[in-house]
């Protein structure tokens, strides 16, 4: 099963875990989704999946939730 490593911006609390942790959960093939909060920094989203997921499928989940994905370089 692939594991895939999102950084996601504008993350502040729990709630903002959940609501990343549902609509990712809810794509197809999805098994597992940790969150690593920082809180008003950058998080770490890791997806486990059946098969690996597009880029885009998971950034519109993360947008559904209300936020983005990080660029690589961004700060930790």
């Amino acid at each position: 099963m692939p594991t895939t490593t999102y950084r996601v911006s504008g993350m502040t609390c729990h709630h903002c875990v959940r609501a990343v942790k549902d609509e990712v959960g809810g794509l197809d093939g999805v098994s597992a989704v940790e969150v690593d909060l920082v809180e008003g920094g950058v998080s770490t989203v890791t997806v486990t999946s059946a098969a690996p997921l597009p880029d885009e499928e998971v950034a519109t989940a993360i947008g559904e939730a209300g936020y983005t994905l990080a660029p690589p370089n961004a700060l930790l």
